[in-house]
């Protein structure tokens, strides 16, 4: 199986007799509210237009709980997830395919919460909306599926915790998906302090896209962390600012074949914490 899917292969599945479920999760990171702008509203983007049959899925409310001291984006609560799942139409016996406006960001924390959960078959639609060619559904939204039946059920590995993601900096390799001035130290326009977790190795998640943003090829990809000195037997794990755009690096891992963990508390989590160690400039220590 495969962690990502064309927007050709979709439409053929989408005709198919038992199509997938699909889940619309646009969402941006936006500091446009602190200079007075509307934040995104990424319910009234699916309102105007969204591929036949999806459900719109809230990132901030469905996908993790209220901010807090373990993030901007802490693990939902399972409850609250597993209902939002189920009202989707999300069942464990049927397959779901998760997009949003192209970015991945958001369509990746989707798909992660949903394997880590125990489901069998998510994939992302690779380049998000923006690729998809067919029709569009505006205005109202569509009525919702039936109800599934999927429960979550966390797995014990996938998931790193500050202590974990600190450790694995020393034995393995911890990739920093953020920007790499961000990563540096140089800029940090949204945490208490800029810079990285001593050990952790600069990985900006941009560069696992190509202009169109498509994943590269598995073998690019593989390439790529090879080069950040991921090896068959490494141990991988991934962070970002809030564990958003760090599971697009895991879903990238996952299409070069390569199996890592998140560190959903990210770097919100770790930089709130005086006491935690922070590295600067291009050095990983």
């Amino acid at each position: 199986m495969t962690a990502i899917i064309t927007a050709s292969e979709l439409a053929q599945e989408l005709t198919a007799g038992t199509p997938p479920v699909l889940l619309d999760v646009r969402w941006q990171l936006s500091l446009a509210k602190a200079a007075g702008a509307p934040a995104f509203d990424g319910r009234a983007e699916y309102a105007a237009g969204h591929i036949p049959g999806a459900v719109f899925v809230d990132l901030d409310q469905e996908l993790a709980s209220a901010p807090g001291p373990h993030g901007r984006h802490p693990l939902p609560d399972l409850a609250v997830f597993g209902a939002a799942m189920r009202r989707s139409g999300v069942s464990a016996g049927r397959p779901v395919v998760v997009y949003d406006g192209g970015q991945g960001w958001a369509a990746a924390r989707a798909w992660w919460l949903l394997r880590w959960t125990g489901h069998p078959d998510v994939r992302v639609l690779d380049g998000g909306l923006p690729s998809w060619e067919g029709e569009l559904s505006t205005g109202t939204p569509a009525p919702a599926p039936a109800e599934g039946d999927f429960v979550p059920r966390p797995a014990a590995a996938g998931l790193l915790d500050a202590d974990g993601a600190a450790g694995l900096a020393r034995t393995g390799v911890l990739l920093d998906a953020r920007a790499g001035e961000r990563y540096r130290g140089e800029v940090e326009p949204i945490d208490r302090v800029g810079g990285h977790i001593p050990g952790a190795v600069s990985a900006p998640t941009t560069e696992n896209v190509g202009p169109d943003g498509r994943f590269l090829p598995a073998v690019e990809l593989r390439d790529r962390f090879k080069a950040l000195g991921v090896s068959e037997d490494t141990e991988v794990g991934v962070y970002c600012g809030s564990g958003v755009s760090g599971a697009h690096e895991v879903l990238a891992l996952a299409v070069a074949g390569i199996p890592a963990a998140l560190y959903v508390g990210s770097w919100s989590e770790w930089s709130a914490d005086p006491s935690r160690p922070v590295a600067v400039g291009a050095d990983p220590q």
